[in-house]
C-alpha cells in the first residue's frame, strides 16, 4: 500500500518535475513468422504484430488515467530482422515496409528491431541484410535499425565497423530532404542487450519470451529536483537523495508494467532505469551535473559527476525491483538534451568529451549532428572507439551520428519534438582511412576468458 505522503509525492513528480513512462514497449517474437518468401513472410509478420499488439495504445492510454502518470510512448520490438529474412534471397524491403505498415495502423511511435547480430562475423544474408538499411530507413517513417558490432566476449568486428560507416553516409543521403533524419533511426551497438524498451536501439533477442513488455521510465526532472536545495550537501550526501529518488520512480514504473503485461497477455520482461531527457527545462540529465557543482556540463568533473548519478540510479532501482534491466544509466543524446544543447552551442563540451563520458553512462555518442562532408571512414573510426569502450569495460555503448547534408560546424538542424534541436559538432580531420580499410576482428581483451 502506497501512503497518503507517498502518493501526493508522486503527484508532485508528476504536476512539477515531469515523471513519466517515457515507453511501453511489447517485445514480440517473430520467429514462428519465418516463411519461404518475402512475400508469405511479410504478411505473416503482419498479421502477428497487429494480433499481439492491437491493444497496447489503448492499454496505455487507460493506465494513464488510471494511475495519473503520463505515459509519453508506445513502441514495439521485434526479432532482429536479418534473422527473419536469411530463409530468402532479397526482399528485405518488403518486410521493413510491412512492418511500418502495422506500425501506423496500430497507432504506436516507433518499432524497433530492423537489426542484425555481427559482432564476431558477417554471413552473406547478413551483409545484405545491414545494406538494405539505407533504403529501409528512407522508405519508412516509425522503422528503427541497429547493429551490434561488437561484444566483452567475442572483441570488435572491423569489417561490419567500416561498412557502417558507408551504411551512415548513404542513409544521411537518402533522407537529405529531411537533413539525414534516418540516421536519427539507427543506432550502431557494442554488447546490445536483448531487452531495451528504448529507441532507436531496442530490439526482441532471441533469449526473449514470446511476447514481453519493456518499460522505460524517465525522471530527470524529479531527480534534478530532489538534489536543488542541497547546496551545502556532501557528495555521498547527494549520492543517497538520488538514491532515493530512482527507488519511488522505479516503484512508479514496475506497477505500471506489471499491469500493462497483465493486461496485453504478455510476460513482464523488466524496468529500464535510464534517466532519458528531452529538450524541455527542467527535464535535463545534464542540468542535473550541473547541479551536482558544475559550471557547465563539459567542464572537468564531468565524468566523475556522471558516474556518481549513474551508479546512484541503479543502486535506487535495484531496490524498487527485481526486474530491472535494459541499459539502465543515464542517457546523453546532445539534440534531446536542453542543457547537452546549451553546452554544445556554447563550445563547453565536444565529441572527445562525450567519448569520455561513454565509460560510465548508458550509451555514448548519441543524436550528434556531424558535417554532411564527414568522410564514412571517420564515422566508422568513431563506431570503433566507441565499441572498444565497451567491450573493455563490460558495458553497452553505442553510436547515433547524423552527417547532416550541406552543413558545418557552426550550423544547426532542427529535427522536431523528442529528437529535438542539434548543434553541427567538430569531428577530427586527421585520416583513419588505412585502419578502417585493414578489416579483420579486434581480439576480444584477456578478461574476457572467464569460463
Amino acid at each position: 500500500m502506497l501512503s497518503k505522503n507517498e502518493i501526493i509525492e508522486t503527484v508532485n513528480m508528476v504536476e512539477k518535475e515531469h515523471l513519466d513512462i517515457r515507453t511501453i514497449t511489447m517485445g514480440i517474437s517473430l520467429l514462428p513468422c519465418v516463411r519461404e518468401s518475402a512475400d508469405k513472410t511479410a504478411a505473416c509478420v503482419y498479421d502477428r504484430i497487429m494480433q499481439k499488439a492491437e491493444n497496447i495504445v489503448s492499454v496505455a492510454e487507460t493506465l494513464s488515467k488510471t494511475y495519473g502518470i503520463p505515459i509519453i510512448n508506445k513502441r514495439i520490438s521485434v526479432t532482429p530482422v536479418s534473422l527473419i529474412t536469411a530463409a530468402f534471397s532479397g526482399g528485405e524491403i518488403k518486410i521493413a515496409k510491412s512492418l511500418d505498415r502495422a506500425a501506423k495502423e496500430l497507432g504506436i511511435d516507433f518499432l524497433g528491431g530492423y537489426s542484425a547480430l555481427v559482432q564476431k562475423g558477417m554471413t552473406s544474408y547478413e551483409r545484405k541484410f545491414l545494406e538494405s538499411i539505407p533504403e529501409a530507413l528512407a522508405s519508412t517513417d516509425r522503422l528503427c535499425s541497429s547493429v551490434n558490432v561488437g561484444s566483452s566476449k567475442t572483441g570488435i568486428n572491423m569489417d561490419a565497423v567500416s561498412l557502417l560507416g558507408k551504411i551512415i553516409k548513404e542513409t544521411a543521403e537518402k533522407t537529405k530532404d529531411r537533413d539525414g533524419l534516418g540516421c536519427a533511426k539507427f543506432v550502431a551497438f557494442c554488447n546490445a542487450v536483448e531487452d531495451n524498451p528504448f529507441m532507436a536501439g531496442a530490439f526482441h533477442g532471441v533469449g526473449e519470451g514470446e511476447t514481453v513488455i519493456n518499460v522505460g521510465v524517465s525522471g530527470p526532472g524529479v531527480v534534478h529536483h530532489a538534489i536543488k536545495n542541497m547546496a551545502g550537501a556532501t557528495i555521498d550526501e547527494i549520492a543517497e537523495t538520488i538514491k532515493k529518488t530512482a527507488f519511488k520512480i522505479t516503484r512508479a514504473g514496475t506497477l505500471i508494467a506489471r499491469e500493462a503485461a497483465k493486461r496485453l497477455n504478455a510476460e513482464f520482461g523488466i524496468v529500464d532505469l535510464s534517466l532519458a531527457p528531452t529538450p524541455v527545462m527542467g527535464d535535463s540529465v545534464a542540468h542535473i551535473l550541473e547541479e551536482i557543482g558544475l559550471s557547465s556540463v563539459g567542464a572537468h568533473g564531468t565524468t566523475a559527476a556522471l558516474a556518481l548519478l549513474n551508479d546512484a540510479v541503479k543502486k535506487g532501482g535495484v531496490m524498487a525491483s527485481s526486474n530491472v534491466g535494459g541499459l539502465s544509466g543515464a542517457f546523453i543524446p546532445v539534440s534531446e538534451d536542453i542543457g547537452m544543447i546549451n553546452a554544445a552551442n556554447n563550445g563547453a563540451i565536444d565529441i572527445n568529451k562525450l567519448e569520455a563520458m561513454t565509460a560510465v553512462c548508458s550509451v555514448g555518442i548519441d543524436m550528434v549532428a556531424i558535417p554532411g562532408d564527414t568522410p564514412a571512414s571517420t564515422i566508422s573510426a568513431i563506431i570503433a572507439d566507441e565499441a572498444a569502450i565497451g567491450m573493455i569495460n563490460n558495458k553497452t555503448t553505442a553510436v547515433r551520428v547524423i552527417p547532416v547534408p550541406n552543413k558545418k560546424v557552426g550550423d544547426s538542424v532542427e529535427f522536431g519534438g523528442l529528437l529535438g534541436t542539434a548543434p553541427i559538432m567538430k569531428v577530427s580531420r586527421e585520416s583513419a582511412d588505412k585502419f578502417i580499410a585493414r578489416g579483420g576482428r579486434i581480439p576480444a581483451p584477456i578478461h574476457s576468458n572467464k569460463n
